[in-house]
């Protein structure tokens, strides 16, 4: 296995991954849209994207970070926003080699460390925990949504 940071090259490897993503979510699927939604990340340079891929360079998995700065540590921090392994490579360790690529990026850019949320029943959060990511127990999440 391999990773690497997604180019736009990488969109047609890519886009089903992330659609498979946002399936696995509830959502309609909506390669285009998901194709178009990534070219943009890309073109704006707003996000990061490892991609995994197997010895025969098809995609196993991806994750995504959006830069934030934390004003009290006063240090740059990632959101760790979307991790997805493909349903054929589970159990491969494609999530945890994802997410050490992702700690090693915040770790090369001096940042303060990775932030994300996860569903209560999501199973991926015991690899957060094994990794070493604590829950939060001193601050509420609150989202506001239009």
């Amino acid at each position: 296995m391999k990773i690497r940071t997604a180019k736009t090259e990488d969109l047609e490897l890519l886009s089903p991954l992330f659609d498979s993503y946002r399936v696995f979510y509830k959502r309609e699927s909506d390669l285009k849209a998901a194709r178009e939604f990534l070219a943009q990340r890309f073109a704006k340079e707003d996000s990061v994207v490892f991609l995994a891929l197997s010895e025969d360079g098809d995609g196993l998995g991806f994750t995504q970070l959006y830069p934030l700065f934390s004003s009290v540590s006063m240090q740059p921090v990632y959101v760790l926003n979307d991790l997805f392994v493909h349903e054929s490579a589970r159990g491969q360790g494609v999530g945890g080699a994802l997410m050490k690529h992702a700690m090693e990026f915040a770790r090369a850019k001096n940042c303060r460390g990775l932030t994300l949320e996860t569903g209560i029943e999501n199973p991926a959060r015991h690899l957060y925990e094994r990794l070493g990511f604590k829950k939060d127990t001193e601050v509420f999440h609150y989202t506001w949504e239009i």
